[in-house]
């Protein structure tokens, strides 16, 4: 019997959306569903190493500076207040015995589930497959994500 397919999109890099991503994906893997999940623009920071980017341009080398990777820095989308939000839920998290996004990462890939990194902003925004942490599955674009997105059951765009 083939098992039931779920992607998500991972677009946003917020620690709340973050959160929400990494539980259903392990949930539905835990029940025994394939999970692919695929990260595209600043849902990438969760797989970026903790480091600039260099970047082939201007633009690039700015938004690298703006935007540095790493799943234990991301924001809140609401009361993020110059990083104490984050903080806080981050004490939460912990106080409730959830796990951080590294943990998750670590679960959800010992559990199966796939991650795919989107080439098309991977290359727009100048970040080098060597800026990202280990365990991608795959790196590629929105066609193959479609492609899996066709075969599934259940698609979230978070």
């Amino acid at each position: 019997m083939q098992r039931e397919k779920f992607n998500i999109v991972v677009y946003s890099g917020d620690l709340d959306k973050v959160l929400a991503a990494f539980i259903l994906a392990t949930t539905a893997a835990s029940m025994n569903m394939e999970v692919n999940m695929f990260f595209t623009f600043w849902g990438l920071n969760v797989l970026r190493k903790k480091k600039l980017t260099s970047g082939k341009n201007i633009l690039q080398k700015m938004m690298s500076l703006l935007n540095r990777g790493g799943a234990d820095r991301l924001p809140l989308s609401k009361f993020n207040m110059l990083g104490m939000g984050p903080a806080m839920m981050k004490i939460l998290m912990k106080q409730s015995k959830v796990p951080a996004i590294p943990e998750m990462i670590k679960m959800a890939k010992e559990l199966g589930v796939k991650f795919t990194a989107c080439t098309t902003t991977l290359n727009f925004m100048g970040f080098t497959r060597e800026d990202f942490i280990d365990g991608i599955d795959s790196f590629a674009g929105a066609a193959t994500f479609l492609a899996e997105a066709r075969e599934c059951k259940v698609s979230y765009f978070i």
